[in-house]
């Protein structure tokens, strides 16, 4: 197998409507504005998926759909920047390997 290569058959059409409506319905636009909250890779980010990864992820948001009552207020992850504080931002840009210097 190439380097950055998927390992295993693409997903089929179906699967990847499927899974663009169910990031859809959790308040991304699509596979690129997914990327960071979902961890997608590259390529990934452009719309390309094995049958499993696709079918694992589906799986995944329904699993997280069902466990959503109605009417709750769950913000989707792409806007919980917003509501966050320079001080959870910063906490978590450390945590992720970022460093800070003052100028």
């Amino acid at each position: 197998m190439a380097f950055g290569q998927p390992a295993g058959p693409p997903a089929t059409a179906k699967q990847l409507r499927e899974l663009l409506e169910l990031l859809q319905q959790a308040g991304h636009t699509d596979f690129r504005d997914a990327r960071g909250p979902m961890g997608f890779n590259q390529r990934q980010a452009g719309g390309k998926f094995t049958r499993d990864e696709a079918q694992a992820l589906i799986d995944q948001l329904e699993a997280e759909g069902e466990g959503s009552t109605p009417g709750s207020a769950t913000a989707p992850p792409s806007r919980a920047l917003l509501d966050a504080t320079d001080d959870e931002l910063a906490a978590e840009l450390i945590r992720r390997g970022w460093r800070f210097v003052d100028r």
